[in-house]
């Protein structure tokens, strides 16, 4: 079976397609659709924007789609930069100008009040059956970057159970621990078992 993810990002799709090709799918992302854009992902919550790219490229293909979309809520800017982590610092910026801007954000704040999670919300679209997993993690956002792996926040998130920032681990340690990990194997499960009886998939909506 051949399953899109929603995403022209490399860097997404090298975090996703290890946990996905396993179970026998054939892993299709956008760069395969030129005709497909960027969606605009006008949601008001996680669930909405990985719905909304689910939705528009299962409409234009036709074929069963994931999409997710991730939010880092840190404590002490009351949850920001949230659903707007992508573009924190603007829109078309890079990964070092919204860690940049955090780390603006942050200057001053203790240890102790610098909690923060990422949470990811991944989606699946075929025709109309939609359903969503989740998967999160919490952590501290660090002073300093540290280390050159990952992409995105990972060198300012760190992770006390494993005494490092996401880009100091190695790509397997990230996938066991990680939001985005954790939510794609949620919706592993649910898929194996969903294709395990075919004629569920069809009729379904559901949100967990």
């Amino acid at each position: 079976m051949k399953i899109i993810i929603a995403t022209h990002n490399s860097d997404k799709r090298k975090e996703l397609v290890p946990l996905l090709e396993p179970h026998g799918w054939e892993i299709l992302t956008l760069n395969e659709f030129p005709q497909i854009g960027e969606i605009v992902e006008d949601g008001s919550s996680l669930e909405e924007n990985a719905l909304i790219k689910a939705r528009t490229v299962n409409q234009i293909t036709g074929l069963p789609t994931l999409a997710d979309d991730t939010g880092l809520e840190v404590d002490a800017l009351n949850g920001a930069p949230g659903i707007y982590a992508a573009r924190y610092a603007g829109e078309n910026c890079s990964y070092q100008d919204n860690v940049d801007k955090l780390l603006r954000e942050m200057k001053g704040v203790k240890d102790i009040d610098r909690k923060a999670r990422f949470r990811t919300v991944i989606a699946f679209v075929e025709n109309s059956s939609e359903h969503t997993r989740d998967g999160f993690v919490d952590g501290v956002i660090s002073k300093i970057p540290k280390g050159v792996g990952g992409f995105g926040y990972d060198p300012v998130f760190y992770v006390p159970d494993m005494n490092k920032t996401f880009a100091q681990m190695t790509t397997t340690e990230k996938a066991k621990i990680s939001h985005r990990g954790k939510a794609v194997r949620n919706m592993v499960l649910f898929l194996s078992q969903l294709y395990a009886n075919p004629q569920n998939s069809t009729t379904q909506k559901e949100t967990a």
